[in-house]
């Protein structure tokens, strides 16, 4: 992570990572998303607007274990949270274009659920950060854009409705973030978002990947057994799936997540061998 990227995020809560896949990446990743939804519709399992909200990313589509430690992207996780981290939520989604207007709905939230009602400080602790790989182009306003305010990853509370379901604007300053088909997005969970409407003639297709501290629990389901054979010691850790040190022993394998063995922690030893420790930030150091 760069000096400039490293303040353009504390500053605006997201930076924007360009050309992230290539265009080949595009094509092979888009495929595979394409064959997760074509077997949900299949056997008609989509949402009432045909769209595809499917939580789990790479155990519902092992395929996509690429994006989650992806060279060009991957180094501004581990640079804001160090090398103690993994995956705890992901999800895939496609959302075909809307032919007819949608009841209204106040969509705008911090991820993290209660976490947001149940940690007193102000602001609230980062936890989290995600990334957000764009598989369409949503170059332009209204196919889908990610919506944000600058910002307000710094306020714990942003004006809205009494019910979800009154019609009211956004917030102030709230912009749709725009990025080409090999792009990612990489924000703070605190960032005031919400996903704009996709009135367009594409489909909108974007996988997102939340990373936290393996203190943290892991909310997607895991990688199937049979998939666990081809994911990298760095991927397996990401994923919840390491099998190495003492990360399953019956003693001292709930301290394994608390980063105790950090030589048994798959990506501070690649971290470490490629001299990319910072001992004077505090998650970079051993």
């Amino acid at each position: 992570m760069t000096a400039e990227e490293r303040e353009q995020f504390e500053r605006d809560g997201f930076v924007i990572i360009r050309n992230v896949l290539t265009p080949d990446e595009v094509a092979h990743y888009a495929a595979a998303v394409d064959r997760v939804y074509a077997e949900h519709e299949a056997v008609g399992k989509l949402g009432p607007d045909r769209s595809l909200h499917k939580l789990s990313a790479v155990a519902s589509c092992p395929e996509l274990a690429g994006l989650v430690d992806h060279p060009n992207a991957f180094p501004l996780v581990w640079s804001m949270l160090g090398w103690n981290v993994h995956v705890y939520h992901s999800h895939l989604d496609v959302h075909p274009p809307i032919r007819e207007p949608k009841p209204f709905r106040f969509e705008w939230h911090q991820d993290g659920g209660r976490q947001n009602r149940e940690l007193e400080t102000n602001p609230r602790p980062r936890i989290s950060v995600k990334l957000a790989f764009w598989l369409s182009d949503v170059s332009e306003t209204g196919r889908g854009n990610f919506k944000v305010v600058k910002g307000s990853h710094l306020t714990n509370r942003i004006d809205g409705p009494p019910r979800r379901d009154i019609e009211w604007p956004d917030p102030e300053g709230a912009m749709e973030v725009c990025a080409n088909a090999g792009d990612a997005v990489f924000f703070d969970r605190r960032i005031w978002h919400a996903r704009s409407n996709n009135y367009s003639e594409l489909t909108r297709k974007v996988v997102f990947f939340g990373y936290t501290y393996r203190w943290v629990a892991i909310r997607d389901h895991m990688v199937p057994a049979e998939a666990r054979g081809q994911l990298t010691p760095v991927q397996k850790q990401l994923c919840g799936a390491l099998d190495e040190g003492r990360v399953n022993d019956e003693i001292e394998g709930g301290d394994h997540a608390w980063g105790h063995f950090h030589e048994e922690v798959p990506l501070y030893r690649d971290l470490r061998d490629r001299g990319l420790l910072d001992p004077s930030y505090p998650p970079l150091i051993p």
